[in-house]
């Protein structure tokens, strides 16, 4: 037995799921070390390559749907592919996190898809769209978190892109008209570790568990077809570790996506088992140590994302890890339709973003996902305003939130950015997009 391997995790996020991992290494009684802006370096030198640290295998956890500069995090993952044995190739990695490609490969090894359309002009992609029915799901090709989905009318015309993200049409797919659901499938090499279903929100078509959606244990329940479509996905799309996700439709299974940084909260919370563990174990087999498996069961009774003992205690604060907003910030409010660039306002005391309803319409929202009621300034009772999925751009990231929208005709701007994107930046109350020349402006103002 070998039981020097270390194992390094790539993750530039502090995630539970990157901590319970490395959590799983070290109980296992192997070397765990945390590959990240303040770890990791690479020395060239004479010809020589040097991995600091230096660990024996990777498990690839970079969010690449969540990076301002994805190919960047696609570069980093690629060297250190080169350099190390890794889980979840990069390349795979990429072909899962667009989901237009994953189908692709799915269905030309022959595994069931909902039917798919992706064109690069306007007119390509709207030219057949009653082709899928009176209802059609349109995403981006890159999302998480049920971010950049949306469930549009057959008529409603559609733009291929929705800021800088290409975007597709997609059959939608339901069997039950209460309540939409579908299954979750951890697999881990060639194990399914855990199952489970999940079901929409009320008010909201989507089953992610960020958004909000339920969970139940459906590991023992899970048919051997299922089992094999997972294993199979997981396999063709080129992936050690996923989380395939499974729809059942009136004429049998379809596979809707399968996901490389699937989280571990809403799996754990339905079956009571972690995937962390098993994970784990896999690298280490896979670099040549052995590992007790009744270990492995026991650690995974306990989703253990608590702070690593390999994560470093002394961290460098850098300046402005935030980037700075102004308090009148040029950005891009992009829907199904198109996009306009407008100023927006930052407001601090708003926990949600607001958009003019006009506006709205123009760039095409998305449908109403839910009725909320706003409370402002000295106002007890509040008022009832529809919300909606937006997608903003601002220098050059782009954020989908849960907007709501109000007549704003007698503002002066037709957007007010909120908390749900504010907490992202360093907001700069001196800095005004639409005035070069004003003067610095005291306290956070609030609208």
């Amino acid at each position: 037995m070998n039981d020097d391997i270390s194992v390094g995790v790539l993750s530039l996020h502090n995630s539970k799921e990157t901590k319970a991992i490395l959590n799983a290494v070290e109980r296992l009684g192997f070397e765990a070390a945390w590959l990240r802006a303040d770890t990791l370096s690479v020395d060239i030198a004479d010809g020589d390559v040097t991995l600091e640290p230096d660990v024996d295998i990777i498990i690839n956890r970079l969010l690449l749907s969540k990076e301002e500069q994805p190919a960047e995090a696609l570069g980093l993952a690629t060297m250190l592919d080169r350099m190390r044995p890794m889980l979840n190739h990069p390349t795979e990695t990429m072909t899962a996190m667009h989901k237009f490609a994953a189908g692709t490969a799915l269905a030309e090894a022959g595994l069931p898809v909902p039917d798919a359309f992706m064109a690069l002009s306007a007119d390509l992609l709207n030219a057949d769209r009653e082709k899928f029915g009176e209802e059609v799901v349109y995403k981006t090709a890159i999302g998480t978190h049920g971010g950049g989905t949306w469930k549009i009318d057959a008529g409603e015309p559609v733009n291929p892109m929705v800021g800088s993200r290409q975007a597709f049409l997609q059959r939608f797919i339901d069997h039950d008209e209460q309540r939409h659901s579908d299954l979750r499938v951890y697999v881990v090499g060639e194990q399914v570790v855990g199952a489970m279903n999940r079901y929409a929100p009320e008010g909201d078509w989507r089953t992610n568990v960020a958004l909000g959606g339920d969970v139940t244990d459906a590991t023992d329940a899970l048919n051997d077809e299922v089992r094999q479509l997972s294993k199979r996905a997981a396999d063709v799309v080129g992936l050690d570790c996923a989380g395939v996700d499974i729809v059942e439709g009136e004429d049998g299974y379809y596979i809707l996506e399968v996901n490389p940084t699937a989280g571990f909260k809403g799996l754990f919370e339905a079956t009571g088992r972690s995937p962390a563990p098993f994970i784990a174990r896999l690298a280490i087999e896979r670099a040549g140590g052995e590992v007790n498996e009744e270990a492995v069961y026991e650690l995974a009774a306990t989703l253990d994302d608590s702070k690593p003992d390999c994560m470093p205690r002394k961290q460098p604060a850098p300046a402005d890890e935030q980037a700075p907003i102004g308090y009148i910030e040029e950005v891009v409010a992009m829907g199904t339709r198109g996009q306009d660039t407008v100023f927006a306002k930052s407001d601090t005391g708003a926990t949600r973003t607001s958009i003019d309803s006009k506006l709205a319409a123009d760039i095409g929202t998305g449908p109403i996902k839910d009725i909320v009621t706003v409370k402002s300034g000295s106002m007890k009772s509040g008022k009832s305003r529809p919300v909606v999925d937006l997608v903003v751009g601002i220098g050059g990231r782009q954020h989908t939130v849960t907007a709501s929208i109000e007549d704003r005709s007698h503002m002066e701007y037709p957007l007010l950015l909120g908390r749900d994107i504010l907490q992202h930046y360093r907001v700069d109350v001196r800095r005004r997009a639409d005035d070069e020349d004003a003067q610095p402006t005291e306290g956070v103002l609030e609208e």
